[in-house]
This record gives structure tokens, C-alpha cells and sequence, in this order.
């Protein structure tokens, strides 16, 4: 019988999982079926936008992480991480947001919540404006009020928060990894920010 442990790499590339035991999710892959997944299916995950309200509910700012690689570069990019096996999609963004804003972040979920994009990444560049060098990944996305302290927590460094007119820059844009730029900015397009 195989001993199933958590994935040691980032849960997403981005994050990390405070997996449970084998015994608490007999699901879970070894880094050896992860890899052969990877090779085989799309992976799904969630990404958020998590963004700051005013009292009328205008976007006021939008969070960015500043994560390092593990090669050592700094990047921006998004909240992100899998969707595990039994998990549903609210339950997945409300774990990846408490785990890359902390415990305090208290995001605004919808008891349905429904993303503005799909993003699709290949591990070869160019067939969409989204890359990923280790897998096909399809991505969920969504924008996360939240209305809490945000705490960066696991392998993020900050969260920076943007002005809407900041984060559509070319110098963020440019900051993000793996094409998320675009996430970004279709982010600011949905709420109607994007001049």
C-alpha cells in the first residue's frame, strides 16, 4: 500500500496546502501520480482577484501577491490553487484565499459563486495567453471582496494593493507571471474599471 503525502511543491506553483494526513483524504496523489496527472489531464484550479470595497460597493483596490520563485525571481501574481478531489469550488477559493491572505481576510463568498473568466494554461507558450510550464491547467476565476486584514501567508511575500488605474498598468501587467496580467486586467474589464 503507498503512503500518500502532500504535494511538496506549491500547491499551484503559486501556494502552499496544509494537506491532511492520508488516513483524512485517501484521494490525495503522490508527487510521482501528480506528475503522471499532469502529463495526462487538465488540472483544475481557482484564481482570485481579491478586491476592496467602498460603502456603495465601488472598487476602491485590488490585491496583487508578490511571490518568489523557486529560482529565486519575484513575480505578482493572483490567489491560486487546485481544486481537490470531493472539494467544491467555494469550499477550494475559500481555502486557497484563507491560505495566500490569512486566517483574518474574511472574503465576501457567494453561497454560488460564479467566475468572470476561464483560463486556460498549456505548458507550451502561445497557444493561449496563459503558460504553464508544468501542466494544462483550467482555471476558474473570480473576484473576492474581502473585508478583513490581509496577511500574506505560505510562500507569498506582500499583498500589495493597487489603485484600479495602477493595477491595469503595463509595469504590473508586466510583473505577472504566467500571463496573469491579463487575468488582471479582464478582471478590471468585468467591473467595468478598465478605461
Amino acid at each position: 500500500m503507498a503512503v500518500r503525502t502532500p504535494d511538496p511543491d506549491p500547491d499551484d506553483g503559486f501556494g502552499f496546502d496544509d494537506e491532511p494526513s492520508a488516513n483524512a483524504n485517501p484521494a490525495w496523489l503522490t508527487d510521482i501520480e501528480l506528475e503522471q496527472a499532469r502529463r495526462r489531464l487538465p488540472m483544475l484550479y481557482v484564481e482570485a482577484v481579491p478586491v476592496i470595497t467602498d460603502g456603495s460597493g465601488q472598487v476602491t483596490s485590488i490585491g496583487v501577491l508578490l511571490r518568489s520563485t523557486p529560482l529565486g525571481e519575484i513575480t505578482r501574481t493572483l490567489v491560486s490553487g487546485r481544486v481537490r478531489y470531493g472539494e467544491t469550488v467555494r469550499d477550494a477559493l475559500f481555502r486557497h484565499i484563507e491560505n495566500d491572505l490569512g486566517p483574518m481576510a474574511f472574503p465576501l463568498l457567494p453561497v454560488s459563486p460564479t467566475p468572470f473568466a476561464v483560463a486556460e494554461y498549456f505548458p507550451i507558450p502561445g497557444v493561449s495567453a496563459f503558460h504553464d510550464d508544468r501542466q494544462h491547467a483550467v482555471s476558474l476565476v473570480f473576484v473576492v471582496p474581502v473585508t478583513g486584514t490581509c496577511e500574506p501567508r505560505q510562500d507569498a511575500l506582500e499583498v500589495t494593493w493597487f489603485s484600479p488605474e495602477e493595477a491595469a498598468s503595463d509595469t504590473v501587467s508586466a510583473e505577472m507571471e504566467g500571463g496573469r496580467g491579463t487575468l488582471l486586467r479582464q478582471a478590471l474589464a468585468h467591473l467595468g474599471l478598465l478605461r
